[in-house]
This record gives structure tokens, C-alpha cells and sequence, in this order.
């Protein structure tokens, strides 16, 4: 009934459903396009609806609306925020600029709006090295807010960068031990782990990788088993992709075989119905904060077409 609900006003209202790979699963079933922040960024430039309903936390939707600015964008809980883009606070940030007035600023997607008016370019974890190497050598370069993943791109491109101390929970909580005693009762098992976690995680893993990136390889690999370090909503995809392979998160804690967003899971299908109804909560950003952040946004997806990675 309340699928049916969503389905009749998502129609009616001309409206688009744009899903995380961190969500539940049932709003991944009735979602247009699923994808990671590199691909939903993509896909929602130059939409024909009216409405855009994002399936995600509050940095997703802010961007949508910075890539379309006449068009209404609805977030089903607006307290579905972020722990990395909140840890790098816009005005705490200026004033760290200002210790390094010759640096070009390199921000990754997850952060404010605002935080994106400070930045000459964003990136994302499935661009990130790509767009560091396509940078001039000479180039002097502040890496925010996620310090786990700059210092991956530091490692992976030999560049030395200034990088913002911020972190995402869901990645930065992953401890070894909990790799470990998944590796030793599954001997056979891939590790794969997403560039948030930090450095000791990464070095015990076979493939690191954005979401989609991580999807794509355990389907084109052979093995069998899959020992994932990344938010547990990646799992619905790979087994329903990889039905004959078995996967286990890392865990948190010894509580629970899990590893959740709390934020991510904030959205339900009966708060998509009442914001498809209610045409609310809805993101709002002025024209200037628009203008400013799709300048760094409109050059990474221009920069990411030229190298063929969108």
C-alpha cells in the first residue's frame, strides 16, 4: 500500500527518486537510480522532473539543489545530516585556510554547501586519486574534511597535502581486530574496505575502493567470500547482484554483526510518502551559495568526463 502510495505520487508529481547505496532496502527497490555520491551527483544534473526526492543524508540533497537550482528537492528527514561533513565546520575552516593563502583547496563531496564555496574543486572517493594526478605537480593543496581519505590519495599519488583532521563515523569506528578475527574465521575471504577507514584497516584489505567500486569488484572476482569494511546498506546490492557469494561486515563492536549510518537510516518509505505528498521538508540555498558551489562541483564532473571515470 504504501509502495503503491509513493509509486502514484512519484508519477503525478513528476517526480525523480534519487537512492544511496546506504539506505534500507526497501527504499533501494523503489528508487530510480542508485549509485554512490560520484554517480547520483551525475545523474542529478540536468534532470526533466520537477521534484527530486533524495534518498540520502543533507550534503547529497545540497548538492542536488547546487546542480539544479529551479528544481524543488525534497529530503525525507532533514535530520539526516553527516558526522564528516559536520566535522568540518565552514567558519572553522576559513580560518584555517587563511594559514595556507597559495594552496588550492581539494574538498570531498561529503560537506555543507557552504563548505563548497571555500573549495576550488571537489572530489569524491571514486575520483579522488584520479583528480589529485590530473592536478599540476607544483600545485600546493589543502585535502578536507576526510583525513583517512586524504591520506589514501596522499599514499596512492605520492602528493604531499595539507589535510583538514575530520573523519566519517561509520568508516573511522572500524578497528583491525575486527578485520582480523573476520579473516581468521573466513581464511578465504577478499577484504574489501572503503578509503574512509583508517590507515591500519586499509593495509589489511585486497581492494580499497569507492561503494560502487567495491560492487563492481567483488562481482567481476572470482572468489566466493567477501569480507566488507564499509556502512552495512552496501550488502543489499552485493547479494542481490552476487546471489551465489557470501559477505560479512565488520562489525562495530561484538554486539552486533553490523556497521549502520544512523544517519542514512533516518529515511523510511511512509517519510518519502508524506514528503512526496507534503512536498516538504525541502532544501533551500540562496543563489549566491548556489552560484559559488557549483563552480568546484561543475569542475569535477567536467574533469571526471575527461578522464572517463563518469
Amino acid at each position: 500500500m504504501l509502495i503503491n502510495e509513493i509509486l502514484e505520487l512519484k508519477k503525478s508529481k513528476n517526480a525523480l527518486i534519487l537512492a544511496h547505496y546506504y539506505q534500507e532496502d526497501e527504499i533501494q527497490d523503489i528508487a530510480d537510480f542508485i549509485g554512490d555520491s560520484l554517480a547520483l551527483a551525475d545523474k542529478a544534473q540536468n534532470v526533466d522532473n520537477d521534484i527530486i526526492v533524495f534518498c540520502g543524508v543533507h550534503f547529497m540533497a545540497e548538492t542536488a539543489k547546487i546542480l539544479n537550482l529551479d528544481k524543488k528537492i525534497l529530503l525525507p528527514d532533514l535530520e539526516a545530516g553527516c558526522s564528516l561533513a559536520d566535522s568540518c565546520p565552514a567558519d572553522r575552516f576559513k580560518e584555517f585556510k587563511k594559514n595556507y593563502p597559495d594552496h588550492f583547496v581539494v574538498s570531498y563531496i561529503n560537506c555543507t554547501a557552504e563548505m563548497k564555496t571555500l573549495s576550488d574543486l571537489i572530489c569524491t572517493s571514486g575520483n579522488a586519486v584520479q583528480l589529485i594526478n590530473a592536478l599540476p605537480k607544483d600545485l600546493k593543496i589543502i585535502f578536507a574534511p576526510d583525513k583517512n581519505l586524504g591520506a589514501y590519495v596522499m599514499e596512492k599519488t605520492g602528493r604531499e597535502m595539507v589535510l583538514w583532521n575530520g573523519t566519517c563515523h561509520v568508516h573511522d569506528q572500524l578497528k583491525t581486530e575486527y578485520v582480523i578475527n573476520l579473516k581468521m574465521q573466513y581464511p578465504d575471504a577478499k577484504v574489501v574496505a572503503h578509503p574512509e577507514c583508517d590507515g591500519p584497516v586499509l593495509a589489511l584489505a585486497d581492494f580499497i575502493g569507492s561503494t560502487n567500486a567495491m560492487l563492481k569488484y567483488v562481482k567481476q572476482n572470482e572468489n566466493k567470500q567477501f569480507i566488507v569494511a564499509s556502512e552495512t546498506g552496501i550488502l543489499y546490492q552485493m547479494q542481490k547482484n552476487n546471489p551465489k557469494k557470501e559477505f560479512y561486515v565488520v562489525p562495530v563492536d561484538e554486539t552486533c554483526a553490523c556497521n549502520d549510518c544512523k544517519y542514512m537510516k533516518l529515511n523510511t518509505l511512509e517519510k518519502i510518502r508524506n514528503c512526496l505528498r507534503d512536498e516538504k521538508p525541502q532544501i533551500f540555498l540562496d543563489r549566491e551559495t548556489i552560484k559559488r558551489a557549483r563552480k568546484p562541483l561543475e569542475l569535477m564532473l567536467d574533469i571526471s568526463k575527461e578522464l572517463r571515470i563518469i
